[in-house]
């Protein structure tokens, strides 16, 4: 019966345990280098980094900051890329709680959650693997300000009788608004059709229509659309008498009302 060396018995062992027990395949990234993530203020974001084999590595989520108030004590004038460590794994290493690392059992996602959404949130954000030497990639987050917006101009004259019809876009917002309300002198009149008010709501499109079919006295005044999600926006509506039948060349400062 032959001799087996040592060295051959070891190699032998060796091609055993790697076939019982293949080597991982490197972690990757799912989410693509460069997203970019947009929320609006008072929002809550979630920042997505998707990981396939992580293993025993970890996810890291770091702020990096441009740092503007540190040139001053810079003598060669560089701009510095600040590092600020918010999360490792499932564990927060930031005072502000409104940064809370997110992952479910058997998920592949390691969200970063941002409460409260505010302008200062905005910037690029690294999500990074402990692996050997560490993979990053970068998200943009942006932060955007939803505002409301009624067409036309801020005043407008109507003659006694004649339709008043304003509608009302909410812009800038990456979210459906839950409501929009119409409110006139501070009154809420989005059911109020026994004074002839007609609210129609789209909020698919972000829009909504407030019509009065035959004004009178009692819509004069000031009508705002208040969304859910941001800021309002308001128009002046004047109804000029019924002996008026033409305001383009009437100073209307004179215009008793």
């Amino acid at each position: 019966m032959g001799t087996v060396d040592v060295s051959t018995e070891i190699l032998l062992v060796l091609n055993e345990l790697e076939a019982t027990f293949p080597p991982q395949d490197p972690a990757y990234f799912v989410t693509k280098n460069s997203t970019i993530i947009m929320a609006q203020t008072g929002s809550i974001a979630r920042i997505p980094c998707v990981v396939k084999n992580l293993g025993e590595a970890t996810v890291s989520w770091i702020r990096r900051k441009d740092d503007k108030e540190h040139f001053r004590d810079d003598k060669d004038h560089h701009h510095k890329d600040y590092h600020h460590l918010l999360t490792v794994g499932l564990t927060s290493y930031t005072v502000d709680e409104r940064y809370q690392p997110v992952h479910y059992q058997n998920s592949e996602d390691w969200t970063l959650q941002i409460r409260y959404v505010q302008k200062r949130d905005a910037g690029l954000y690294e999500c990074q693997i402990t692996s050997h030497p560490p993979s990053s990639i970068f998200v943009d987050f942006q932060v955007v300000e939803a505002e409301a917006q009624i067409e036309g101009s801020k005043e407008k004259y109507l003659k006694y009788g004649s339709p008043l019809q304003l509608t009302c876009t909410v812009l800038k917002s990456p979210e459906v608004p839950t409501y929009i309300f119409w409110y006139h002198n501070n009154q809420m009149v989005n059911y109020d059709s026994h004074r002839g008010f007609n609210v129609t709501l789209d909020l698919a499109n972000k829009t909504s229509s407030l019509y009065v079919a035959r004004t009178t006295n009692q819509h004069t005044g000031n009508y705002s659309c208040v969304p859910s999600n941001a800021h309002p926006d308001s128009s002046v509506v004047h109804i000029l008498s019924g002996f008026i039948n033409s305001v383009d060349n009437i100073s209307l400062k004179w215009v008793n009302l």
